[in-house]
């Protein structure tokens, strides 16, 4: 009778066992299965469109000469509206950009429209017009779009004249371009228009 009890006792025991690894086995299986499908997910290859609709804090660096220039804005889209005469008004102070006034650094001398300009920080606003710009560097650089803007505040005006090209720039865009060791000059552009702002070392 012993011998019967312990002998079903045995299968018992041996059952379980079997159960169990054949329960961990599927699960391995499982596992090993599952890992496959998720690493094969499919990829979007798809060109990420602009859809940011606020104005993108941006910088532009670069050199000219032995000069360091930075100039931080922010950088507004077109999103399919008018730009110059409609959401940029001709003949007025603008500050080239959308909420603090754009910025432009330098940790050298630079001559602008035959004005020393001395290395420090200063705002940078334009007037656009039809036919030509007026590209303004003003002492107070802490301000709000040109809601402070003071022209006896100004360090120097230069005339430009803007180019229209045929590529579309969607958002504004500074560039910093150095042509030789001593000259170079600033690029913005918006829409398919661009205005360059001649640089040179300063003594």
């Amino acid at each position: 009778m012993k011998r019967s009890l312990r002998l079903v006792a045995l299968v018992a025991t041996a059952s379980a066992v079997f159960a169990a690894c054949t329960n961990n086995n599927e699960e391995t299986t499982q596992e090993q299965t599952a890992a496959p499908v998720a690493a094969k997910a499919p990829e979007n290859t798809m060109a990420l469109q602009d859809t940011i609709k606020g104005s993108i804090p941006s910088e532009a660096t670069g050199k000219i000469g032995e000069a360091n220039l930075k100039l931080t804005y922010h950088a507004p889209g077109v999103k399919g509206r008018t730009i110059w005469g409609g959401l940029v008004a001709y003949d007025q102070v603008w500050v080239t950009g959308a909420h603090m006034a754009t910025t432009l650094e330098t940790d050298k001398a630079l001559v602008i429209g035959g004005e020393q300009i001395p290395a420090g920080k200063y705002a940078l606003f334009t007037i656009p017009g039809r036919e030509e710009w007026t590209v303004i560097l003003n002492k107070n650089f802490k301000q709000h779009l040109a809601d402070n803007y003071d022209q006896q505040d100004d360090l120097v005006r230069v005339q430009v004249k803007p180019t229209t090209f045929e590529q579309h720039q969607e958002r504004l865009k500074y560039e910093i371009n150095s042509i030789s060791g001593a000259a170079g000059n600033i690029l913005i552009s918006w829409d398919k228009l661009r205005i360059e702002v001649p640089v040179e070392i300063g003594s």
